[in-house]
């Protein structure tokens, strides 16, 4: 029997913030700073797998004294 393959999982920039908890203006910059891999579907539609965005790093603000 074949093994059988996942099909992957894309969101919206819309849904990739959200996950995120974060807003779309700093999804497209991790997407133009080469953070985060996107997928043009169409002539405009933008996805991004969710296997992706679960690996996107994710500064964590330090506090100077």
């Amino acid at each position: 029997m074949a093994e059988r393959r996942a099909i992957p999982v894309y969101l919206s920039l819309e849904e990739a913030a959200e996950a995120m908890s974060v807003s779309v203006k700093t999804i497209r910059r991790w997407i133009a700073a080469g953070m985060l891999p996107a997928y043009r579907c169409g002539k405009r539609a933008i996805r991004i797998k969710l296997e992706d965005l679960e690996s996107a790093p994710r500064e964590i603000p330090t506090t100077r004294l």
